[in-house]
């Protein structure tokens, strides 16, 4: 799904036809989907964690790297063929998604002070409300940020790839400064693009709905990105 394209489209439409669901309802459906994919993620971690299953995962060799394999695999097949798959399958590869980063997850209820976690999920839902007010209400395209955001992301990907041979600690604040800025920004830029969906698909209810699964799986990202970032920050390890 090419979002720059439909974002453009947004900004250029003077009308939307018949439309399926207001916009209103349609963003509070997306914001739904987004909640209830975190909701499966804390359950799944919390149950690995609590149960010391995670323990034993991670016994697996190289279960951490075949997890990680495995979100990626199905980030980008979702992204992919999102247009061809029917709502149904488009729903169950997001919750998959979901599953997968609780069983990730669970290792930081084994690295951090659990108490640090929650203060961070607190500050990390604040910070987030507010951004996604900022995207909904705003006037400004942010869609010109797309290119500045997309460098933010290499950058941070560059620095996550290098960290695996060199020892780059002492940068680590840096990164994380600019990860949390980077994904602050996309809150706003991944919301806005909501009403960009509503208007290209607005005519047509299942491509509507696959959309609006694709936009909770951005937000879902935001959300759990802007949350570990603000936790190296402020968490304190065991």
């Amino acid at each position: 799904m090419d979002d720059y394209n439909v974002t453009n489209q947004w900004y250029q439409a003077q009308e939307i036809p018949r439309e399926y669901e207001p916009v209103g309802k349609y963003t509070a459906k997306t914001f739904g989907w987004m909640f209830l994919g975190l909701m499966v993620t804390f359950l799944v971690s919390m149950a690995g964690y609590m149960t010391g299953a995670i323990i034993y995962v991670f016994m697996i060799p190289y279960a951490i790297f075949v997890l990680a394999i495995a979100e990626v695999a199905v980030v980008l097949f979702l992204s992919a063929r999102i247009n061809k798959m029917s709502v149904g399958a488009a729903r169950g590869l997001f919750f998959l998604y979901a599953v997968l980063n609780g069983i990730v997850f669970s290792a930081y209820f084994l690295m951090y002070n659990v108490l640090d976690m929650v203060i961070v999920f607190a500050a990390t839902s604040v910070f987030f409300g507010v951004m996604a007010a900022v995207g909904y209400v705003t006037k400004a395209d942010l869609s010109k940020l797309r290119n500045f955001l997309v460098g933010g992301l290499i950058f941070l990907v560059a620095f996550w790839l290098f960290g695996m041979f060199i020892n780059l600690a002492q940068f680590e604040m840096i990164a994380c400064t600019v990860g949390i800025f980077i994904f602050l920004l996309f809150t706003a830029y991944d919301t806005q693009k909501i009403k960009a969906y509503h208007a290209a698909y607005g005519s047509n209810p299942e491509m509507a709905k696959k959309a609006s699964i694709f936009s909770a799986l951005q937000l879902y990202l935001d959300f759990i990105n802007l949350f570990l970032y603000l936790l190296r920050v402020l968490g304190r390890r065991k």
